[in-house]
């Protein structure tokens, strides 16, 4: 057998079959590539790095042979100690033969030379023939073909598609194989001109079938080469180059590449472009001067050589940038025609500076109109409008440029996202003192929806909550503990406020009509802020209902809103029980994980009151902190909240009185033992009817409850 090493694989040739069977042999035959079962064998090196490197530049290290017999032997590979990396490159130089023979001593080691998937085939010749190649030791790999034929004139000269000779591929990462070899009938039918069978595996392309080759194999003068794939350690190059000490893609100046082998750990190097040598000496890769090779430069008229690279240029005379596949060199023009040129490029570049300062002018002009008609067109009348109804005049709210907001969210980066949704995507923003804001930017393209974006346009810049939301701390475990029983009561309380100041409080009533507890943000102080405007609606003064497309969050919805698309203010208060229920229970609103009966909570906790077994589905934490009484009285007007007809519910003001009353008497001793007893029905301090004494009041109270209601779309992005 042959070998020959490349810069990427060790070729191995071998002059016989791996294994045969005929009718006077074995009918099944084996042969056996592994570590320690090749003799010593016989080693060709070729370098293949360049063409000229084996002549000019060095191929070993210094004091070192480079050649056995006619055989070149590059580093890392060598023939003594100290002229290899190490001893898995160890050749032997055996002289007792004329010329010299180089051989892989003592054994070729296939856990450091695996044979190559992608440069090698299994090759069986045969018509009466399978054959299949596996893991020396029963691993974890088998494969095979089988080549038939009945005649000698079906065989087709030069092609293995398994009528006589048929190919595989090899399996990746072979460090050891089996080959087993089959004839179905001892090649009693095939005997004339097909007495044995061969199967061996050999380098792509270097073997072709002969038909010859079916009678007489074994006699024909021929090698067949097996690619071996070799590479320097285990490591990969980001890994090896850690320690400079091992690393061996070292040559000076940057000169060497470093490539991850493709079919086996380690590493392999090669010469920077420009460069030539062996990568694996200190100094291997030597400049490469394309100025002395024609078929190297591009260079039509001057070279001039640089390291690694070269430069084209043109003689005095010429212009160009002196390449084949460029401008080349041409003639210069004259003076005259340089200063005609000249000029006539110099006025046609004023008579374009002129039209383009008319152009822009104009364009400026149409800017101007096409940005009022946009304003106009996007609800900019109506954004005054609602300003203007908000805080008496639209220079007492603050609006922003786009640049400003555009700078305020580095140019609207993805990483400032804190939410997405159909109608707009939310950002983080930092204005120039510093203070942090959530950013809203409407997607909206349908004019339709125009009304409904300017409806939350008010606070489109606002103020960045920290806690999350709601629904967070009620369904996530590692937030739970942080929700105790009074903490709850006060977020419905100021949720409950909030919404009776939409309702009751401002000049145009709004409705929500998506409170839920994603929702519902806590700031750093666990205040609730309502939030995410998307959906609401403003109610003119003169009607008490609006017919609209249904909008909502299924387990939330009103159902008697959902069956006649006649919306209230009463859809709030229904959505704001099932709110209620969650602080309660601590269940989700809609869950597809519990029983039918269950799944709605809703429906469940009105059965589960009429049924008399609250206590059996409100929260534990609930009822260890909560009193008696009090939790009967919630669970109560929660029930109220939920009744199927609107004209059966409180309304957001009854809801908020209550519920700050229960809160109220929470702070006197008696309430501990008996929220229920006569004691409780006059307590002393602040009377919410205080708060709520008629639709149009002016008192502190609102002001403090309209601090409670943002916009927000950190939960979906609207």
């Amino acid at each position: 057998m042959i070998i020959q090493i490349t810069q990427v694989g060790v070729i191995l040739s071998a002059m016989v079959a791996a294994a045969q069977a005929m009718p006077h042999c074995p009918q099944q035959v084996s042969s056996t590539l592994a570590t320690g079962n090749w003799h010593k064998v016989v080693l060709s090196l070729i370098l293949l790095w360049a063409i000229e490197a084996a002549v000019v530049n060095p191929l070993a290290l210094e004091g070192c042979d480079d050649h056995c017999g006619n055989v070149s032997i590059p580093y890392p590979f060598g023939t003594k100690e100290g002229c290899y990396l190490n001893e898995t490159f160890r050749i032997t130089c055996n002289t007792t033969y004329n010329p010299p023979l180089a051989f892989l001593d003592p054994w070729i080691k296939l856990a450091k030379f695996p044979i190559s998937d992608t440069k090698n085939k299994f090759t069986v010749i045969g018509c009466d023939t399978s054959a299949v190649m596996s893991s020396f030791e029963g691993g974890s790999y088998s494969t095979g073909c089988i080549s038939l034929c009945n005649r000698n004139e079906s065989v087709i000269e030069g092609s293995c598609s398994g009528i006589g000779c048929c190919q595989t591929d090899i399996p990746k990462g072979v460090k050891a194989l089996n080959i087993s070899l089959n004839s179905y009938y001892h090649h009693q039918k095939v005997w004339d001109f097909n007495p044995c069978s061969y199967a061996f595996v050999a380098e792509v392309g270097t073997y072709n079938f002969s038909v010859q080759d079916l009678r007489d194999f074994r006699n024909r003068t021929m090698k067949t080469p097996v690619v071996l794939n070799w590479a320097i350690g285990d490591q990969n190059c980001s890994e090896a180059k850690k320690d400079l000490k091992s690393y061996v893609c070292t040559s000076k100046d940057n000169r060497t590449v470093c490539h991850d082998s493709e079919n086996r750990p380690g590493y392999w190097c090669s010469c920077s472009k420009g460069f030539e040598g062996n990568p694996y000496l200190p100094d291997g890769c030597q400049d490469i001067d394309e100025c002395q090779n024609a078929t190297l430069s591009l260079c039509v008229q001057k070279c001039t050589n640089y390291n690694g690279s070269y430069e084209c240029s043109c003689e005095p005379g010429y212009e160009g940038d002196g390449k084949s596949d460029g401008t080349g060199c041409k003639p210069k023009h004259s003076t005259l025609l340089v200063k005609v040129a000249l000029g006539v490029t110099i006025s046609l570049l004023v008579l374009l500076l002129g039209i383009s300062w008319v152009h822009l002018g104009l364009r400026k002009r149409k800017f101007i109109k096409l940005k009022e008609k946009c304003f106009e067109q996007n609800g900019g009348i109506l954004l005054q409008q609602q300003l203007s109804r908000h805080n008496g005049s639209v220079e007492t709210t603050q609006i922003f440029t786009a640049e400003e907001l555009k700078k305020a969210t580095n140019n609207y980066h993805e990483n400032r996202i804190l939410g997405q949704g159909g109608q707009g995507t939310v950002y983080k923003g930092i204005l120039p003192d510093n203070r942090v804001v959530a950013i809203k930017k409407s997607k909206i393209l349908d004019q339709s929806q125009v009304e409904q974006f300017i409806n939350e346009f008010l606070l489109l810049v606002y103020e960045f909550v920290t806690n999350g939301n709601l629904f967070e701390h009620i369904h996530n475990t590692s937030h739970a503990s942080m929700l105790p029983w009074p903490l709850r009561l006060q977020i419905a309380v100021e949720t409950a406020g909030a919404l009776s100041y939409l309702h009751f409080a401002t000049s145009i009533p709004i409705i929500h009509r998506d409170i839920k507890s994603t929702n519902i943000l806590l700031d750093d102080k666990y205040t609730a802020k309502v939030s995410d405007f998307g959906a609401s609606r403003l109610v003119p003064l003169d009607q008490s209902q609006l017919t609209t497309l249904v909008q909502g969050t299924l387990g939330y919805l009103d159902p008697e809103y959902f069956h006649s698309s006649q919306l209230t203010e009463k859809s709030d208060v229904y959505s704001f029980g099932v709110l209620l229920a969650e602080l309660l229970t601590g269940k989700k609103a809609l869950s597809f994980d519990r029983p039918d009966k269950e799944r709605n909570l809703a429906i469940y906790f009105v059965s589960s009151m009429n049924e008399n077994r609250l206590f059996e589905i409100l929260d534990q934490q609930v009822l260890k902190e909560g009193n008696v009484e009090q939790l009967k009285e919630i669970a109560m007007l929660t029930k109220r909240c939920l009744k199927l007809k609107g004209e059966e519910r409180p309304t957001m003001k009854e809801v908020a009185m209550e519920l700050e009353g229960l809160k109220a008497m929470e702070k006197h001793p008696w309430m501990k033992r008996n929220l229920g007893s006569e004691e409780t029905e006059n307590l002393p301090g602040k009377s919410y009817d205080d708060c709520f004494g008629g639709v149009n009041s002016d008192s502190v109270c609102y002001d403090s409850i309209r601090n409670q209601v943002i916009i927000s779309g950190l939960d979906d992005g609207r």
